[in-house]
């Protein structure tokens, strides 16, 4: 034992001999016992290298809007998306802010190491339970004695940082800067009634988001608002299966260069996501979902959307950049927007408020849809939607910068 102890000592003075050693000797070695990075690969996402394109229309511009003008930019290498988010993704969301909801009303809750409270997940959900009758249909909104969920009443709170006015803002505070958003969550699946005038679409309404045959296509019936939720969930989500690794990037929906960027697929100056000049190949098949001659829906495979990885990706290996569903952007919507963008990962930002005037709550919209002509569905067209509003030809998909100058640079 007396030797053992001798030894310990003896170890014990050799170690704080060398820690000595490395802090006096001088060298800058930066801070020690950083976590280490070796980046990582969404599932579902492709990446798209750092690049230059030149952002503008690629054809004639048949409407004589000059809302596109040609200029160059360059783009930092991000994730994007292979498709746009589908119903099943969405649903996931949905069933998320679900059993939250519920897990508040049971107070399933416990407390983390900074005494924080947390929903406790382990706590297995009975549904049947008084306690989430608020939860359900009750009275005359009940249909015909069905026990139904008020999913539309569900909503995701999350908070948001202005980075903006941080930057620009000398006297902002950290609490100027943080702003709270409550967001009700369900899809409009009533826009496939609305958008069309003497039109029957019910069975869309009642099945499209519901029914497993429409599983892989895209969600619909989402507003901006309901998108930019989304992206924020998804973050929340990765963030705590991540625990132990450092904080990645947001997921977040693309500005319009970065949209555009990736449609291109690398073949800058082309009109559509397979180079183009045609919508059609060689052996005169069609090449995207959109509305062709004048008007026959199904020719190109699909009568309303079609699958979110039908028809062959672009060189980026992404799906339907032209047609089946419009995607929003978090760029707002100005006619003049390209003569004030940076070269620099261009974006034309605004955060529009309720109270803002209509016009200031425009956001730009890439791809065109199913219903459109085949110029929506040309790389360099710009169109907008107002940020609250839901159409059954309007989904998105996430982008997630990637940290770093270039996955392929060694």
């Amino acid at each position: 034992m007396k030797s053992l102890s001798s030894l310990s000592v003896l170890l014990l003075a050799v170690i704080f001999i060398s820690s000595c050693g490395k802090q006096e000797s001088g060298q800058l070695t930066g801070a020690q016992n950083r976590p280490k990075w070796a980046g990582f690969n969404p599932f579902g996402m492709v990446y798209v290298p750092s690049g230059t394109l030149t952002i503008g229309q690629s054809d004639q511009d048949v409407f004589s809007t000059f809302t596109q003008r040609q200029k160059s930019i360059s783009i930092s290498g991000f994730f994007m998306d292979d498709t746009e988010i589908t119903n099943n993704e969405y649903r996931q969301f949905v069933n998320w802010v679900r059993d939250s909801t519920a897990h508040e009303l049971m107070g399933n809750k416990k407390t983390d190491d900074f005494e924080n409270e947390t929903i406790d997940w382990d706590v297995e959900l009975d549904y049947a339970d008084e306690t989430l009758g608020e939860m359900y249909y009750e009275g005359d909104m009940a249909f015909e004695g069905r026990r139904e969920i008020d999913f539309a009443g569900l909503k995701y709170k999350y908070q948001w940082i202005d980075w903006q006015k941080a930057a620009h803002d000398k006297k902002a505070t950290r609490a100027s800067i943080v702003n709270k958003a409550e967001v009700a969550i369900f899809p409009d699946t009533l826009c496939w009634i609305r958008d069309f005038t003497f039109s029957y679409n019910e069975p869309h309404s009642r099945n499209y988001f519901w029914h497993p045959a429409f599983d892989d296509y895209p969600v619909v019936g989402v507003s901006w608002k309901q998108a930019t939720a989304f992206c924020h969930w998804r973050t929340k989500l990765w963030n705590q299966f991540k625990q132990e690794e450092p904080n990645t990037e947001v997921f977040r929906l693309p500005s319009e260069a970065e949209w555009e960027y990736a449609a291109r697929g690398g073949h800058d100056i082309s009109p559509y996501p397979w180079g183009g000049p045609y919508i059609r190949n060689a052996k005169g098949c069609l090449l995207a979902n959109f509305k062709p001659g004048r008007g026959n829906y199904p020719e190109d495979g699909g009568l309303h959307t079609v699958k979110a990885d039908a028809y062959f990706p672009n060189d980026y290996g992404l799906f339907c950049m032209a047609g089946n569903v419009s995607e929003w952007t978090s760029s707002a919507f100005h006619e003049n927007a390209y003569n004030h963008e940076h070269d620099l990962n261009s974006d034309y930002r605004y955060d529009a408020a309720d109270t803002d005037p209509e016009a200031f709550k425009r956001k730009v919209l890439r791809g065109g849809s199913w219903k459109d002509i085949s110029y929506y569905c040309q790389t360099g067209t710009r169109n907008w939607e107002f940020q609250d509003s839901t159409k059954s030809y309007i989904g998105f998909r996430c982008v997630i910068t990637y940290l770093g100058r270039s996955i392929n640079d060694f």
